[in-house]
C-alpha cells in the first residue's frame, strides 16, 4: 500500500498537466464534428496526445486507413521501446497479464517518472497511473461540454495548449544538444514543405508525419550517430 500511495502522490502533476493538454483535445474534438462522449471514449481507449490529435484528424476524412495505419504506427511505437526499456527495472511480480493491463498506460511522462525509481512495482507504477488517466479523460470531458460556452478566442487559444506540450518536452533537450536540435529543425522543414508546397500538399497529414519523422530520424541516425559506451 505503500508503493501505491507513493505512485499516487508522484502521478498527481502529470495529471494536472494532463488535464489541461486533454481540455484542448476535447475542444479540437467537438469543433471537427465529434460529440462530447466520442470525445471522451477516444481518450478512455487510447491515452496518447499525438497519436488522438493525428487520428482524429485523419477520421474527418473516410477511407484514409492507409494513412491512419502509418501514422499510428510512427506517433506510437515509441511506447514499446519505453515499455522494453523500463521492463529491466520491474519487480519480478511485475509479470504476465499485469504487463499487458498496465502498458496500457505507458505515456512519455509516466515512463520518465517511473524510470527514476531503482525498482518498479506493480504497485507504485498502478498508482501512478490513476490521476494521469483521470486528468486526461476528465479533461477532454470538460472540453468537450465548454467548447461551445467559451468565446472562440480562448478556444483558439487553448488549442495551442497539445502543441505547446510538446514544445516543452523536445525544447529543454534541444537546447543542450545541437544534435537533436539540427534533427528537430529538419522535421519542421519538411514538415513546411509538406503544408506548403502544391505538390507534396496533396499527401494526407498522417502519411506526411511518417514521412517527415523516418526521415529526419534517418538524417539524424546517419550524421549524428551516438557512440555506445564501453561498458555497455
Amino acid at each position: 500500500m505503500k508503493d501505491f500511495k507513493k505512485g499516487l502522490k508522484s502521478g498527481v502533476p502529470i495529471g494536472l498537466g494532463y488535464l489541461s493538454v486533454s481540455f484542448a483535445f476535447g475542444i479540437m474534438a467537438i469543433s471537427m464534428g465529434f460529440s462530447w462522449w466520442q470525445a471522451v471514449l477516444i481518450s478512455m481507449t487510447n491515452l496518447t496526445s499525438a497519436g488522438q490529435l493525428a487520428g482524429i484528424e485523419i477520421m474527418v476524412n473516410p477511407g484514409l486507413y492507409l494513412n491512419m495505419f502509418l501514422s499510428q504506427l510512427t506517433i506510437n511505437v515509441r511506447y514499446s521501446f519505453m515499455s522494453v526499456s523500463l521492463s529491466q527495472k520491474v519487480s519480478p511480480q511485475f509479470s504476465g497479464i499485469k504487463r499487458w493491463i498496465l502498458g496500457f498506460f505507458m505515456t512519455d511522462e509516466i515512463f520518465a517518472v517511473a524510470s527514476n525509481e531503482k525498482e518498479v512495482s506493480v504497485k507504485f507504477f498502478s498508482g501512478l497511473t490513476v490521476f494521469p488517466y483521470i486528468g486526461w479523460t476528465t479533461g477532454t470531458l470538460l472540453g468537450s461540454l465548454l467548447g461551445n460556452i467559451l468565446p472562440d478566442i480562448v478556444m483558439n487559444s487553448l488549442c495551442l495548449a497539445i502543441y505547446g506540450m510538446f514544445v516543452a518536452i523536445v525544447a529543454p533537450k534541444a537546447k543542450e544538444n545541437l544534435s537533436l536540435l539540427l534533427v528537430v529543425g529538419i522535421a519542421i522543414a519538411l514538415s513546411c514543405a509538406f503544408y506548403y508546397l502544391p505538390f507534396l500538399s496533396n499527401v494526407g497529414s498522417g502519411l506526411s508525419v511518417c514521412i517527415c519523422a523516418i526521415i529526419a530520424a534517418v538524417i539524424g541516425a546517419i550524421f549524428f550517430p551516438k557512440e555506445e559506451n564501453a561498458d555497455e
